[in-house]
């Protein structure tokens, strides 16, 4: 106990050595922490583990949480590097020009919305003005979808109440418009998997990364407990307008529940933090994200010509 507690204490002081204006750390060395979207938990875990084992004297410690909570740790200087699926306002860059910091913002990814359902549950397609009914409360029931649909009552299911998750289905999906009906957050997209894979007439809406098979490599399958939904952008989904979020769907512009992944970075010197950015958007950098299923800023996809049975 004493030595992890030792441990702690060392990553905490390094961590916040940033705020004693004392550049410990370089490119290529030191410990920092960095804020992201919990979304992208698997992604950062793996970029970060792989930069480890190359510069051994670097230490990254993440902090995985919503995306408010992400953003807001850059803005208040408890990090200078966050991953999330927006960049920064007009109103949060003035805020840190105000403190003589300027961030970039890099666009990393493209990342993919999954719509996940019980392995029991008969319907595979949905359009998004479906979808909209649905997180809106105007829809309540498998039934109302599908008449021989029997998993019952819909009970939508997301990450957490401040994720980039939230905030594209509040924006691009409702437009606008409140949520209503039947929907609660888990505490993370895992917990979403889990709960979906046990309840009948769940709905989750997760991260493509999460639910991706780590051993394929076309990026053409999914995990196997639960259902990987086919979307459309038309309210009558067909076999032929609708697609599940496979990497080649993303890069064709054909699976139509899609956002950008940015690094944000706010680091006024060459430290830590910009290197693992150059890192991330370096070739073996970008490869990660290639095998994770989304979409990669600069690396090329391999299109496979498959279609499901939907």
């Amino acid at each position: 106990m004493i030595v992890i507690y030792l441990g702690m204490s060392f990553l905490l002081a390094s961590c916040n050595s940033r705020k004693n204006n004392s550049p410990d750390d370089t490119p290529t060395s030191g410990v920092i922490a960095i804020a992201s979207d919990g979304c992208f938990a698997p992604i950062i875990e793996e970029e970060i583990a792989v930069f480890e084992s190359l510069y051994k004297e670097a230490g990254i410690v993440p902090f995985f949480s919503g995306e408010t909570e992400t953003i807001n740790r850059l803005l208040h200087d408890s990090t200078r590097l966050a991953i999330a699926s927006r960049p920064l306002t007009r109103e949060e860059t003035e805020y840190m020009n105000a403190k003589k910091l300027f961030p970039k913002s890099i666009n990393i990814a493209t990342d993919a919305i999954a719509l996940i359902v019980n392995k029991q549950n008969t319907d595979s397609l949905i359009g998004i003005p479906s979808i909209k009914e649905i997180l809106t409360g105007k829809v309540k029931d498998w039934k109302e979808l599908s008449g021989n649909n029997k998993s019952g009552k819909i009970e939508v299911v997301f990450d957490n109440p401040n994720s980039g998750i939230v905030r594209y289905a509040i924006d691009s999906i409702c437009g606008g418009e409140p949520f209503a009906g039947n929907l609660h957050a888990m505490e993370g997209n895992r917990q979403v998997m889990n709960y979906v894979a046990q309840s009948p007439g769940a709905l989750g809406i997760i991260g493509v990364n999460w639910i991706s098979n780590p051993l394929d490599s076309t990026c053409m399958s999914f995990a196997d407990n639960i259902k990987v939904m086919a979307v459309s952008r038309y309210k009558n989904a067909t076999a032929t307008n609708s697609f599940k979020p496979y990497q080649a769907y993303i890069a064709l512009k054909e699976y139509p529940m899609t956002r950008s992944v940015y690094l944000i970075l706010s680091e006024p010197r060459m430290g830590l933090a910009s290197g693992f950015t150059t890192f991330i958007t370096s070739d073996r950098g970008q490869r990660i994200i290639l095998k994770s299923g989304i979409l990669p800023a600069t690396q090329p996809v391999r299109l496979v010509n498959v279609r499901d049975q939907l």
